[in-house]
């Protein structure tokens, strides 16, 4: 149970937190639903970034005595990251932007 003044009701910042205080009750309505997400990001010739993500999804339906109010609320949270570091090369080539031809004439 929470409890707003009637003044950010009103949508005004001048009376937002002023006015008699009203108790709203917020509750679930649906389940909660979880998905681990993961991404690789390139760091570099040798390294990798590696980030673990944990999205909650969940619907609620906000109970005041004007009115109900059912929303969608999303949230991520990063749980894990990581750099994996890998073997440095003897050698880098970036051909990205080449054509066949140019890439021919860096080889001789």
């Amino acid at each position: 149970m929470l409890k707003l003044h009637f003044g950010s009701f009103t949508g005004f910042k001048l009376l937002a937190g002023k006015g008699p205080g009203i108790k709203i009750r917020i509750s679930s309505i649906g389940n909660v639903k979880t998905d681990l997400r993961s991404e690789f990001i390139a760091e570099g010739i040798n390294q990798t970034l590696h980030r673990v993500y944990l999205q909650v999804d969940c619907e609620v339906s906000i109970l005041t005595p004007f009115d109900n109010i059912d929303k969608k609320i999303s949230n991520q949270v990063l749980i894990a990251e990581n750099v994996i570091v890998g073997h440095i090369p003897d050698t880098y080539y970036n051909l990205e932007g080449l054509t066949r031809d140019d890439a021919m004439e860096v080889m001789e």
